[in-house]
């Protein structure tokens, strides 16, 4: 899917150095009654004059690096970045950034603000000023898309929504940097590789095993792998990208569900049990709630 247009006036703390853009703003001024506030968030694809120099920032922030490689300089350390990688940091904490020209950033990001996010950054053992690679990224990029459906969505809704998924994705981060550590290094790279494969290819992939075969591994060993840092099987994570693009197709486009199903090459009517499994509400509800209606009970 095309990235829709970058936004037209972001906040003065976000950069201009971004060439598309799916981002949301709920509240640039949380009180500070309120235990945890979503401020804004969303996807950035990064010019390739990408940089950041800031002393302080005026929120607690986290970023997930989706693709592309540059070096972070934070908290008096410098660690070089790419797929995979997350990061915290908030008041007080200055932040560099570059990136390789040749590889060029996307990324997600949410600022928050409130002593529950503290709390939270505590707890999934990122502290602002810290950064790791997590031990499955396509869950952490699944999750965030679905912070930026919601965050998208009206105020009301989407000021609840984007906190609960805030703490969903605050805590499903210790365990997943507990599964980057040895001594399954070698076991989440292979799993990283068939995962980018899948990523790029799941519009077209026949089959399993010609993932595995692609990627060089035998297909039990795929599966294991997929279970054990995705959670998932393999025909369960190809499902949640297609049904994810189907989603954002679905929101951001005018194609009817008939015309998704064909790109993605499966019947309309297997696509619709397909995409109600994965999101919960069939196509034709997720269209009406698109445009404010109630879906049937």
């Amino acid at each position: 899917m095309a990235p829709a247009p970058m936004d037209k006036r972001p906040p003065s703390f976000l950069s201009s150095q971004i060439t598309a853009a799916r981002r949301f703003y709920l509240d640039l001024a949380p009180s500070r009654r309120r235990p945890l506030a979503v401020v804004c968030g969303g996807w950035e694809q990064c010019a390739s004059d990408f940089a950041i120099d800031r002393k302080t920032f005026p929120y607690f922030a986290f970023e997930f690096v989706a693709a592309g490689r540059g070096e972070l300089q934070m908290a008096g350390q410098t660690t070089a970045i790419g797929p995979g990688s997350i990061f915290a940091y908030g008041p007080g904490i200055p932040q560099r950034i570059r990136q390789d020209p040749g590889a060029p950033f996307l990324k997600y990001f949410v600022d928050f603000a409130g002593p529950r996010g503290r709390q939270l950054l505590r707890q999934a053992q990122l502290p602002p000023g810290r950064v790791f690679t997590v031990g499955a990224p396509g869950e952490v990029r699944s999750l965030f898309d679905q912070l930026i459906r919601c965050g998208q969505a009206p105020h009301r809704v989407a000021t609840r929504t984007t906190a609960l998924l805030l703490e969903a994705i605050l805590l499903s981060l210790a365990p997943a940097e507990e599964a980057a550590e040895p001594p399954g290094r070698r076991a989440l790279a292979t799993f990283h590789r068939c995962g980018a494969y899948l990523e790029a290819h799941f519009r077209t992939v026949q089959s399993i095993e010609t993932v595995a075969a692609a990627c060089h591994i035998d297909g039990a060993y795929l599966s294991r792998l997929f279970r054990r840092f995705a959670g998932l099987t393999p025909l369960q994570y190809r499902q949640k990208l297609q049904m994810n693009w189907a989603a954002e197709k679905l929101h951001a486009s005018d194609l009817l569900i008939r015309e998704i199903a064909d790109e993605l090459g499966v019947d309309p009517f297997q696509f619709s049990r397909t995409f109600k499994r994965v999101q919960g509400v069939s196509p034709s509800d997720f269209l009406k709630l698109r445009f404010g209606q109630r879906p049937r009970a």
